[in-house]
């Protein structure tokens, strides 16, 4: 209920006509209201579930993977550079996953640069540092009463202290390195024409091309750049003076630029062995030797393996008084010399680490070679790890020095290896020798009672010298083709020496019937026969020497070289693989050779037609692969068989 009242007033007198009042109902705008209560309420209800759902999306595409690039995030702090980050949503946050991944990839380089230069600088600063100790101990333990020496010796300390301050320098900085070398530059480049061409080969060397320049010029000039170089100030670093160690070679017709400039690079490191040198192939040692040379030559080459210079030095000074110095600077140096010099190298001095071939590779490839086992190798380096010096010693390495080392130990060592490797060669030879003459003694007095029995059979001592040579030709062949018998070298020979006695059973055969002109009897055949175990049973007299491995498979040859493949032979009708290969291979060359030789009882078959003869089986079945063996070596039994018999 609304209810409104005012005064009414005279516009003349002011005077109070009357009084207003109005009365209304309010019902209808309370609904009103009510319905925009309602409304209202609604439309909060609908507004708050909307931006609800809003949140809910905007989590799920924006702040989801802003959460996981996050945690990445953390993960890449932590140093897992690994870490992958995970865009999705809108464009931007793609965008920002891709930059973190980048960034990640980035970090994970930078560290592993990082990890590559402490490695590096400790081994450089190592290097030297070992270098000092070394040389101080060589000054306590050897040249400390000798003033020359000791003056050497400190002044290898006081080069190495200015080589680890230098290498200070270039960790903190190359600006005195960058000038020295544009002075070297300079100072080249003074001495050399127009036509010539400078070229920085790698690091501080320098390739220098000298087109058209003739040899006595060529020594010339390279004399001249060494001194210019010698005398040439660094800008900024008066007391830094310039060492230079050149090698020059004129090139050859048809040589790459390639090729020379290798044959320069070894001079180059023959010059550095005596610094601030030029050494050219010409003066790189070719005249006769003198006094000191040939003693020299006269001493045991020793070869330092070593790409540290300073290294092979100290190890240079510490032998080089009694043995020859041999010097590569990394592992394919190293073969190279190997193939030049072989066991005239009395021992080898072996790093572990160094560029181009390391150690255990050289001695991978000595062992392949079978070097390792007549050139002793005593491994020095600053690798000190029990799996390393394990696998050195696996590889055959006779001793095993660790950096720093003592001279005095490192000397005795090496002069102790040389001495046993020495004592061990000539026992190999003593006992190598005694074996050969005990094997050319054997092998006589079976040649003599072989010609005994060849002798009583009307034919000469030829048809046993065919039997060996055939037999160690079907016996090659035969392991080149297959490895199916495992036949060593020793037991080859070893077969080749009792097929010598294949007949010797023989000697019991009645002359009447071994030299019988005409075809044998059934009961002639059956007494020839015997004579396989007539020479078995012969050798099984020899109650104190039947099981020596010469007699076993004499044994075998004689009992059993008449045995066929297929069973049809005799004595004892073994077949196949039953019957020892040692009388398959040498019943096939005695069949050949009495087919191709001239007999009282028949005229000697052609080459050719004994080969069908055996191939066909018209002398017994033989294992295949020996008939394989014989088809690829009748040309060579023809040959060797060609000469007519003494």
């Amino acid at each position: 209920m609304l209810v409104y009242g005012c005064t009414m007033y005279s516009k003349d007198d002011g005077s109070v006509l009357g009084y207003l009042l109005l009365n209304s109902p309010l019902v209808p705008v309370e609904s009103t209201v009510s319905i925009l209560k309602r409304q209202t309420m609604m439309i909060t209800i609908m507004l708050v579930f909307f931006g609800f759902l809003i949140s809910f999306y905007a989590a799920n595409h924006i702040a989801t993977p802003i959460t996981r690039i996050t945690q990445s995030a953390k993960r890449l702090a932590h140093g897992d550079y690994a870490v992958k980050f995970e865009g999705g949503g809108y464009a931007e946050v793609d965008d920002l996953a891709e930059t973190l991944t980048y960034a990640a990839h980035e970090l994970s380089k930078t560290d592993q640069m990082q990890r590559d230069l402490i490695a590096n600088v400790s081994h450089d600063l190592r290097t030297p540092l070992t270098m000092m100790k070394a040389y101080a101990e060589m000054i306590r333990d050897l040249s400390g009463n000798n003033p020359v020496k000791r003056e050497q010796h400190l002044n290898v300390i006081i080069e190495e202290t200015d080589r680890l301050s230098q290498l200070v320098n270039d960790m903190l900085g190359h600006h005195a390195g960058d000038v020295a070398l544009k002075a070297a530059v300079a100072a080249v480049n003074s001495c050399i024409r127009g036509t010539d061409m400078l070229v920085r080969y790698g690091g501080d060397e320098f390739l220098l091309v000298l087109p058209g320049i003739a040899q006595a010029a060529f020594v010339a000039k390279l004399e001249r750049i060494r001194q210019q170089l010698h005398t040439a100030v660094v800008p900024g670093y008066t007391r830094l003076q310039i060492s230079t160690s050149i090698g020059g070679v004129m090139s050859r017709p048809g040589e790459s630029c390639e090729q020379a400039a290798s044959r320069a690079d070894r001079l180059m490191y023959q010059a550095k062995n005596h610094k601030n040198t030029v050494v050219t192939e010409d003066t790189a040692g070719t005249a006769a030797p003198s006094a000191a040379g040939r003693d020299r030559q006269a001493r045991q080459n020793i070869l330092i393996v070593d790409d540290s210079e300073m290294n092979r030095a100290i190890l240079a000074e510490i032998l080089g008084s009694d043995y020859n110095i041999l010097e590569a600077s990394n592992g394919q140096e190293c073969l190279t010399m190997l193939d030049q010099y072989d066991t005239a190298i009395a021992l080898i001095l072996l790093d572990i680490v160094m560029p181009v071939m390391d150690g255990f590779e050289v001695l991978n490839t000595m062992n392949r070679n079978h070097r390792i086992e007549d050139i002793p190798v005593i491994m020095i380096s600053s690798e000190d790890a029990d799996t390393v010096v394990r696998r050195a010693y696996e590889l055959g390495v006779s001793d095993y020095v660790s950096r720093p080392f003592d001279a005095g130990v490192v000397y005795r060592r090496v002069f102790n290896t040389i001495k046993l490797y020495a004592k061990q060669r000539r026992l190999i030879s003593l006992v190598t020798s005694q074996i050969r003459e005990k094997e050319k003694n054997t092998q006589m007095l079976i040649s003599i009672l072989s010609e005994a029995v060849e002798f009583r059979n009307g034919e000469s001592g030829a048809h046993v010298l065919h039997i060996g040579t055939l037999t160690r030709h079907l016996l090659e062949q035969l392991t080149q083709k297959t490895d199916q018998y495992a036949l060593t070298p020793e037991q080859q020979e070893l077969i080749v020496m009792a097929s010598s006695l294949h007949d010797i059973g023989k000697i019991a055969i009645d002359d009447a019937i071994l030299n019988k002109p005409g075809r044998l009897t059934r009961e002639e055949f059956d007494i020839m026969k015997r004579h396989t175990t007539i020479g078995a049973a012969m050798l099984d007299q020899l109650h104190r020497y039947r099981n020596e491995p010469l007699v076993r498979t004499a044994h075998e040859i004689c009992r059993w070289h008449h045995e066929r493949w297929d069973g049809r032979g005799y004595p004892d009708g073994l077949s196949g693989d039953q019957i020892p290969i040692s009388a398959q291979v040498v019943a096939m060359a005695d069949v050949y050779d009495a087919l191709v030789s001239k007999r009282v009882y028949k005229d000697a078959y052609a080459p050719d037609v004994a080969v069908q003869m055996i191939l066909h089986g018209d002398c017994g079945a033989f294992n295949p692969l020996l008939l394989d063996c014989l088809t690829d070596l009748q040309d060579t039994f023809k040959a060797e068989l060609a000469a007519p018999e003494a």
